[in-house]
């Protein structure tokens, strides 16, 4: 299989639209077409051109920025897809799947009913397909991109005298230098002495006709499916306690902290489900501070939550999955060990199941030197797959040290650029002992932030005869005094 223009059909799957459409890629300094619709390739635009040449060359032409990670994944959800057709499903990337059908194909009404139920479907899907079929992966491959069908059981070359040399997956560079001698087709190649080929080209050239004629094994290599981590009992007789219900679920996790730390995994979100006598099901969800691979540490979190289950008449069967992992690093065991890993992820667990582990926040730093903006809420807990990370990688550095407490600017009365010797600010008097400063902070020109438009901002540091702690500014371009924070 083949999708000569993935990349563009999964995007326009989501947005049809009629008019000329292109994905671009930068590439070094240059921004170039990496994918485009079937109108945009009537236009004469073609994968590889420069942006702007195209823009100029069809200004209705609309384009998005590719996604090469949401590329990868599509393709791979159409991978695990072509498995209803055979279980040998590897991945021809960046664009395209080599299937083996061998002892399937008549589970299709033969092999042209297959290929017309695939296409079918895929088209159905907003998707372009070619399909070519043989013998040999090459053969297959010299089909779908350079003729569609299917080759004669056993005669290969019947199908692929015709085609270029290009089918054959040869280098741009070797394929020019053979059109150069006039070896413009497979046929040609394939009647031309092989000693001077072998010398002229090395050993590639013959062996990928070799492969493609059959003469040469190749095999497919099918990806494997990632480890499910699920564990599940059936039990002979019912069981309704508390008790009963820990001690199976203890077994479950460790069977499947065993299979977790086999796999270097750690388990972020887990769901424990009790299938009742009458068909009913309770489903617990538990979601983990940090990746866990001890089933003692797990257990006691799941008892709150077990607790408060019906039984009815009788849980026979419980299922644990977890649905949520994450890579545990290596750690080190014995002489030498690093610290114990301290109750912080546990206590920010047991909390989670009560209020919910995604409404417990911290403060994480942004890089920025606009006090107001220099911090952001994010998850406590590190994030599940899936999520934007937090900030953690950051942290604050600053040449002045900032008020433990900030709060949006409230005016006082002042004039001048320097602090002044009393003021009133929330119905106190407040008389300067010392300031230091000014600090001046320019806005930031390329975001869109009203109250920090209005220009620069001179920020002291000042110490009242009260005892307060106050961080001022002064507004050169609007004469005004404001307080902003207060050190502790």
């Amino acid at each position: 299989m083949w999708f000569p223009r993935l990349a563009s059909d999964r995007v326009l799957r989501a947005r049809p639209t009629d008019v000329p459409f292109a994905l671009t890629l930068q590439t070094g300094s240059v921004n170039r077409i990496h994918c485009l619709n079937a109108r945009a390739e009537r236009l004469g635009l073609y994968r590889g051109m420069a942006w702007a040449d195209a823009r100029a060359f069809c200004p209705d032409l609309t384009s998005e920025e590719a996604d090469l990670s949401a590329e990868a994944r599509f393709l791979a959800g159409l991978r695990r897809w072509a498995l209803r057709y055979c279980p040998w499903v590897g991945l021809e990337e960046p664009d395209g799947l080599v299937l083996d059908i061998t002892g399937s194909a008549h589970l299709h009404s033969g092999e042209d009913g297959m290929l017309a139920d695939m296409r079918q479907r895929l088209m159905r899907a907003g998707l372009s397909v070619r399909l070519g079929l043989a013998d040999t992966r090459g053969a297959a491959w010299a089909l779908a991109r350079h003729g569609e069908g299917i080759a004669p059981a056993g005669k290969p070359l019947e199908a692929l005298a015709p085609l270029p040399v290009a089918a054959l997956r040869l280098e741009p560079e070797t394929i020019t230098s053979l059109q150069r001698l006039g070896l413009r087709t497979i046929c040609d190649l394939e009647g031309t002495a092989r000693a001077p080929l072998a010398r002229r080209f090395g050993p590639q050239v013959l062996r990928r006709l070799d492969q493609a004629l059959g003469r040469q094994p190749e095999q497919i290599s099918p990806l494997s499916d990632p480890p499910h981590y699920g564990v599940r009992i059936t039990l002979p007789e019912p069981v309704g306690l508390v008790d009963d219900v820990m001690a199976l679920t203890g077994r479950l996790l460790d069977q499947l902290c065993d299979k977790l730390a086999r796999y270097g995994e750690g388990a972020r979100v887990l769901h424990l489900t009790l299938h009742r006598v009458d068909q009913a099901a309770h489903q617990i969800e538990l979601r983990l501070a940090r990746p866990v691979t001890e089933a003692r540490r797990i257990l006691p979190l799941f008892e709150r939550s077990v607790s408060k289950v019906d039984a009815g008449f009788g849980i026979e069967r419980l299922r644990l999955e977890a649905t949520a992992v994450e890579r545990v690093e290596a750690e080190q065991l014995g002489h030498g060990a690093g610290p114990a890993p301290s109750g912080l992820e546990d206590l920010l667990t047991r909390i989670g199941t009560r209020i919910g582990i995604e409404n417990i926040l911290r403060f994480e730093p942004v890089d920025t030197h606009i006090p107001e903006r220099s911090f952001l809420l994010a998850p406590a807990c590190s994030p599940v797959p899936g999520r934007v990370p937090p900030a953690s990688h950051l942290t604050w550095t600053t040449l002045r040290p900032r008020p433990l407490r900030l709060f949006p600017p409230e005016p006082i009365d002042g004039a001048g650029s320097r602090p002044p010797e009393r003021f009133r600010w929330r119905r106190m008097s407040f008389s300067v002992g010392h300031a230091t400063g000014p600090e001046r902070i320019a806005p930031e020109w390329w975001t869109e932030d009203e109250t920090w438009q209005s220009g620069l901002r001179d920020y002291w540091r000042v110490s009242t005869r009260q005892g307060r702690r106050l961080w001022l500014f002064h507004t050169p371009q609007k004469p005004g005094w404001f307080v902003q924070g207060e050190f502790p």
